[in-house]
């Protein structure tokens, strides 16, 4: 039956993402092109509703616990979003941290091409774009591009600094060379969350299982200020991986469900 339920799940948010791809290609897209000062509420709620609707089903039919983070983030220049990385609900959850808008969240560049959705989304919303398969000349010019973007960028930037994600559900090592670039590129104050739950479902297919064992949890773990994009970011980047690791520790020492 949970199996039944799962599969009852899947299908029902991939019938929901194909109509939304509909109405995103045939009205939001041409909406925010006819009225440019609209892009930001319009593309906020329009991916906010994606996000709740992407997940209700896992909820209501599949029985998963999925807990949405705090809006802590303002939708403004100068903010970055860092989240440990565990499974592809991930994009929902760091896309509910911003309040009355969206971020610009940097996306594998494979991502942008030939899939239903999710790549009209990524031009869309002008997601910066990373392929660590390139050649180490084309990796360093598509960071450079990213920090670029980031530092220009009108809404937030979310960053998953691992890169990719987890096997074990542990904080993995950062991929340190893009997000030094970011850093480097202007101040930001720079907002810390970790999730925890997903890393057994990191892919789509991995919901056609038990999904009424999902317990899933989001934390925003601190508010850092980065004043200085001339220094060392190295320090940095430790201290927020420091951060990342002992609130996932607490928050599988704390035995309270997930709400």
């Amino acid at each position: 039956m949970s199996k039944l339920r799962g599969y009852l799940a899947l299908l029902l948010v991939c019938f929901l993402y194909t109509v939304f791809d509909v109405v995103q290609r045939a009205f939001v897209s041409p909406l925010v092109k006819i009225f440019p000062k609209a892009r930001i509420p319009v593309l906020g709620r329009w991916i906010r509703a994606m996000a709740y609707f992407g997940t209700a089903p896992l909820r209501s039919v599949g029985g998963a616990s999925v807990q949405f983070p705090p809006q802590v983030v303002p939708c403004a220049p100068g903010k970055l979003i860092l989240m440990n990385h565990q499974s592809v609900i991930d994009i929902l959850l760091v896309v509910k941290s911003v309040a009355y808008g969206y971020p610009r969240i940097v996306t594998r560049a494979r991502y942008g091409r030939f899939i239903p959705l999710i790549s009209h989304l990524v031009r869309l919303y002008q997601y910066p774009t990373v392929d660590p398969t390139a050649n180490p000349r084309e990796v360093l010019k598509m960071a450079r591009a990213m920090a670029r973007e980031a530092r220009d960028s009108d809404v937030p930037i979310a960053i998953f600094p691992e890169g990719t994600r987890t096997k074990d559900g542990e904080i993995g090592s950062f991929r340190k060379r893009g997000l030094a670039k970011v850093l480097k590129g202007r101040p930001w104050t720079v907002y810390v969350f970790v999730v925890d739950g997903y890393w057994e479902k990191s892919h789509a297919k991995d919901f056609l299982a038990d999904l009424s064992a999902l317990d899933g949890r989001v934390e925003h773990a601190a508010t850092l200020e980065w004043t200085d994009p001339d220094a060392d970011p190295g320090p940095f980047i430790t201290k927020v991986r420091d951060i990342m690791s002992e609130r996932l520790a607490e928050m599988r020492s704390n035995n309270t469900p997930a709400l």
